[in-house]
């Protein structure tokens, strides 16, 4: 027993040998005062860098030319954008895909971070909400924009009828309008529950048009004892509740591909696999935003170099993992008995679409490793590239799921190979990028992108635990 005490209870030479191995880094200075965090974040919502507008407006040009694009469409027909069979779903479903895993990591991590009360969580979490909010959103277009006529949508929304003739209720289609409506619905709730505190801030100091909005927005909060208990149980709930939600969405979409007999689709490990993928996908562009959003709105004392550091290795980690599980998929593949499924991955590696396919292993695979180079850790510029690498990778990698398996399937008759996307398609892929900046940029000038309350907490544990070390 006196040798576990004496070995529980590391002497100063030990202390000092681990700060010298293993230098740890404050996530936050410890020193900045509650009212300098609440001046900063205001003055966030209301004097950005000038680079915000550039990119608010390049955003909205990218999104008008999108809605020209799906304007010429609607006009025309599904003609303009070569969608016939058997290539029926091109780069509108593949980026539904994308859109979708991304919005799937926010929120999810998020919640993960706050119930394992992963502090360095707490001055990033709600943009990195907000972008699954939004993403869930542009997702959402694409379903409309696939279908062509789009006032026939409620094919994929699960409601009663009499008749039971419109919504086909063993469609996975069905399931993925549910999961995501649910999933986006809770989203918004757990963004906005967790923002109440800061709106009553906002109010305090605001004026006019805004001080109505935060006035109502943030539902009479005072602060008083009652409804932080209340607040810590409900947010904590929501939490816990988005958790298997979160997992259940990216799994379901994955059964799109995994019931149906389409060679390279009918994989029983696609519901890990897209899972993995969505994190992936997710992680990177929180990356870009954190770059993004440190230097538009002056956020270097918060978003801090430790706590992009911590990112990346989450992101390397679930990067492996998505590896992982495409090595699995493909050995799968090809060591099993279906040789139609062989000869389909031998088509991706080397037919008509293998820039695709070794666009995306180089991209996703391979770029993942240079997050173990100091230098692109610790230099932004660098770092944003690659992280918009990575993510174009995974868009690739949608685009490598669908497009081959359709071009080369089970019967040479329907065989496609030479088929691309038009420029329609190309158009309005990129109007939703438009779309997304544009909202999300919004968001950030209207509402507070650092939780306020939560990064006080933040400094006040940390110098809570730094008192009791004896250090400050």
């Amino acid at each position: 027993m006196s040798h576990m005490i004496k070995h529980d209870v590391p002497d100063d030479n030990e202390i000092h040998i681990e700060k010298k191995f293993v230098p740890k880094d404050l996530d936050i200075d410890k020193d900045v005062s509650w009212a300098q965090i609440n001046k900063d974040v205001l003055r966030s919502l209301d004097r950005p860098r000038p680079i915000f507008w550039v990119i608010f407006f390049a955003a909205m040009a990218l999104f008008s030319f999108g809605v020209y694009c799906e304007k010429y469409q609607y006009d025309n027909g599904l003609g303009v954008a070569d969608l016939n069979n058997p290539q029926v779903w091109g780069l509108y479903i593949a980026t539904f895909i994308f859109w979708i895993g991304m919005g799937h990591s926010g929120t999810l991590l998020s919640a993960l971070l706050h119930i394992i009360h992963a502090d360095w969580r707490k001055p990033i979490y709600r943009y990195a909400e907000a972008m699954t909010t939004f993403s869930l959103l542009t997702a959402a277009l694409f379903v409309l924009i696939h279908l062509g006529r789009v006032w026939q949508f409620y094919y994929v929304v699960a409601y009663p009828n009499e008749r039971w003739v419109w919504p086909n209720f063993s469609s996975p289609l069905v399931w993925d309008a549910t999961a995501i409506g649910t999933y986006l619905t809770s989203s918004l709730l757990f963004l906005y529950t967790g923002m109440v505190p800061d709106l009553a801030i906002c109010r305090d100091n605001a004026t006019g048009a805004r001080k109505k909005l935060y006035t109502f927005m943030s539902l009479g909060w005072q602060g008083t004892d009652r409804q932080w208990a209340t607040f810590r149980v409900t947010y904590m709930t929501l939490a816990c509740f988005l958790m298997p939600l979160a997992v259940s969405v990216h799994s379901i979409v994955s059964t799109d591909f995994a019931v149906s007999q389409n060679p390279g689709w009918h994989i029983t490990s696609f519901p890990p696999y897209f899972v993995a993928g969505a994190l992936y996908s997710g992680c990177s562009v929180i990356i870009t935003l954190f770059i993004l959003l440190r230097y538009v709105f002056r956020f270097e004392a918060y978003m801090t170099m430790p706590i992009l550091n911590k990112l990346i290795k989450m992101t390397f980690a679930i990067a492996m993992v998505w590896n992982y599980l495409n090595l699995i998929e493909y050995s799968t593949v090809w060591y099993g008995a279906n040789e139609i499924a062989k000869q389909q991955l031998l088509d991706k590696m080397t037919g008509t679409y293998a820039p695709v396919f070794w666009g995306m292993v180089f991209c996703s695979t391979v770029m993942p490793f240079t997050l173990l180079i100091k230098f692109v850790r610790t230099h932004l510029p660098t770092l944003m590239v690659v992280s918009i690498i990575l993510n174009f990778g995974m868009w690739l990698e949608r685009i490598q799921i669908i497009t081959p398996t359709f071009g080369h399937s089970q019967y040479p008759w329907t065989w496609t190979s030479g088929w691309w996307p038009s420029w329609v398609q190309f158009g309005i892929v990129a109007g939703s990028f438009g779309w997304f900046t544009m909202l999300f940029m919004l968001y950030c000038k209207i509402f507070p992108t650092i939780s306020m309350y939560e990064v006080k907490e933040m400094v006040h544990d940390q110098s809570k635990m730094l008192k009791a070390k004896g250090v400050a």
